[in-house]
């Protein structure tokens, strides 16, 4: 369980980008901090008048994690990555198109041009950026301009040379006027590489200009031009701090890096895609003492990317691993394009493999007992579990229960736990076709003899393992002696042996013990398995109420107008989009109904007559 208040403690106060979840572990809050642990400890202190919206949301979070960063820029820059990517319920402020400037200069241009974009496209041109802040790209623009007096106008040239008069930056000497051919086209391009030089970060030799005019200002007493001076100096450095976060070759590539304390290891992994960093994950690894860095770094590579859906076209590391070229060669063909592994010796990609040792280490040091909880609750139950029943290697698990009410619309559902947590990709749920009336037994039959046959099918055809192809390592049923015999006759009759057990319940429809080997087991109520088998139960339950609602609310919609004389699919969807529940159908006039498209005067009457 994840204790909010021992979390807090644990806080850095260190910039970064923090991460609200909620009960169903969706993110729902997206923000940065310049001190995580100062700005976190705010949404849990009752005394702060935190506002509607923010009480609402802190009502909501079961847990939060976080990512460390540099910096405040970095963290502004992260969490807007964030929030595209995940569009989280409360951050309503963030979630409109805004976008943060480039600096894009037209070098494909005869006389190139500097200006603000919002967006990079594919074209010929140089992007800088993005910038967190606007005013600072548009104060770096105008020195620029007013340093290297680059044209701003958009003329077309050299065809329009000479046309119209130059503009008023020719005359405040922001502009040397290629439009009249006062500069040729080879002078006006060494002034744009100064340009690129110093948006590459060469910005000494613009500062060192930019002081020694502020020094002779000053001493000759002209104190307004040496605080233009200042300013831009100020600008300057601003708009010079360099964002690890976010990396303008629009590449796909994965950073990792890796910590280790003893016999326990965090792999950090950060996700760039176009660019843009929009999620990390760590993962706990136990490794030999006497294993190395580069040891570990590879078996995680080949068992992580064996699995993954996405292999991105490199691999940030932050050192060479055994079998270097070998692994390339296996994710290029995984891929099917080529994968570089690279460890980067400077620049933005060795500061963000940085970055996520840095973010590795802190997973390491402050969240050794939150996983050892975790695993508790997960693998410690499961291990709980089979101490309890006899059983060895349990990893998947499978829960069914059965819906109905008097017998309408019964339906079956069946959960999936592996390694004590939930696999809500291979959930699966059943209409009951075979059975009259409220026969669980008989409606349990017939789900697992469809979901087994089923299984059997997948298997012989070679599909893949997930789903229905993958069987369990032991049933578990909702309820006791009566229900388990139903699966263990299915199971006979389709020659596979698999442990049943049930869950038994006492009269308060509580877990109270577990039915296996005609023998009930009592759990302590205190034990994490008895708490794993309370959510498994109560997961089967819900997952078919809610299918049997759904079933249930869709037959009383559409029962009604099915009985109507006349009225098919498509007068009934159209009834259905027109209307907003049955009650408007009802009080609807023939001369309403008939303006529906596929309404004619005898179908309108039909309906009329059918409620009148």
């Amino acid at each position: 369980m994840f204790d909010i208040q021992e979390e807090l403690k644990k806080l850095p106060g260190k910039p970064g980008v923090y991460i609200m979840h909620d009960e169903k572990d969706e993110i729902i809050y997206v923000g940065k901090a310049i001190s995580l642990k100062n700005r976190v400890r705010q949404y849990f202190q009752s005394s702060r008048n935190k506002g509607v919206k923010i009480e609402q949301m802190v009502t909501h979070i079961t847990r939060f994690e976080y990512i460390v960063t540099d910096s405040e820029l970095e963290a502004l820059v992260l969490e807007c990555n964030l929030i595209k990517e995940h569009r989280p319920k409360y951050n309503t402020m963030l979630m409109d198109d805004k976008t943060y400037p480039f600096i894009k200069v037209t070098v494909d241009e005869p006389f190139p041009r500097v200006m603000m974009v919002r967006r990079m496209a594919k074209d010929k041109a140089k992007y800088f950026g993005p910038y967190t802040s606007a005013g600072a790209v548009k104060d770096t623009i105008e020195l620029i301009r007013k340093l290297y007096q680059i044209r701003s106008c958009n003329r077309r040239l050299p065809r329009d040379i000479g046309k119209e008069r130059p503009c008023l930056n020719y005359h405040i000497h922001q502009c040397k006027a290629p439009c009249q051919g006062y500069i040729s086209a080879e002078e006006y391009q060494k002034s744009v590489q100064s340009v690129l030089r110093f948006l590459n970060g060469n910005y000494d030799e613009i500062l060192d200009r930019l002081k020694k005019s502020m020094e002779e200002a000053s001493e000759a007493l002209e104190f307004e031009k040496a605080i233009e001076y200042r300013e831009l100096i100020a600008s300057v450095q601003k708009i010079a701090q360099k964002q690890k976060i976010t990396d303008t070759a629009g590449d796909d590539r994965d950073i990792l890096a890796m910590a280790v304390e003893g016999e326990d290891a965090v792999v950090q992994v950060f996700f760039i895609r176009g660019g843009r960093l929009i999620g990390r994950d760590h993962f706990y690894l136990k490794i030999a003492k006497e294993e190395t860095t580069k040891e570990t770094l590879s078996s995680f590579i080949k068992q992580f990317y064996a699995g993954t859906p996405y292999i991105p076209s490199e691999l940030m590391l932050p050192e060479e691993i055994d079998d270097l070229e070998l692994i390339e060669e296996w994710l290029t063909k995984k891929r099917g394009h080529k994968v570089h592994l690279k460890v980067p010796k400077k620049g933005t990609k060795e500061k963000l493999v940085e970055l996520a040792a840095k973010n590795a280490k802190m997973v390491l040091s402050t969240d050794k007992e939150r996983l050892k909880r975790e695993e508790g609750r997960t693998i410690g139950a499961v291990k709980e579990l089979e101490k309890l029943l006899g059983i060895q290697g349990i990893v998947r698990m499978e829960a069914y229960d059965i819906s109905n009410t008097s017998g309408f619309a019964s339906v079956g559902s069946m959960v999936v736990y592996e390694k004590g947590k939930p696999k809500r990709n291979d959930y699966r749920k059943f209409k009951i076709k075979g059975v009259q009336g409220a026969d669980d037994y008989a409606s349990m039959e017939e789900v697992l003899t469809r979901r087994f046959t089923h299984g059997l099918k997948e298997q012989e055809e070679g599909k893949e393992l997930g789903g229905f192809t993958a069987f369990p390592d032991l049933i578990l049923m909702d309820g006791g002696r009566g229900q388990v015999n139903i699966a263990l006759q299915v199971l006979e009759n389709l020659g596979l042996q698999i442990p049943v057990c049930g869950m038994v319940k006492d009269d308060n429809h509580r877990t109270r013990g577990l039915y296996y080997q005609n023998v009930e087991l009592p759990i302590d109520r205190n034990s994490e398995c008895f708490k794993l088998i309370t959510r498994i139960q109560d997961e089967a339950h819900r997952f078919a109420i809610t299918f049997h609602r759904k079933l249930r609310s869709q037959s009383q919609v559409h029962s009604i107008l099915d009985d109507i004389p006349g009225v098919g699919p498509a007068r009934r969807k159209d009834l259905m989009r027109h209307f907003e529940n049955i009650e408007a159908v009802r009080n609807a006039t023939v001369e309403e109904l008939k303006k529906l498209p596929s309404m004619n005067e005898k179908a309108a009457q039909d309906v009329y007559k059918f409620f009148h």
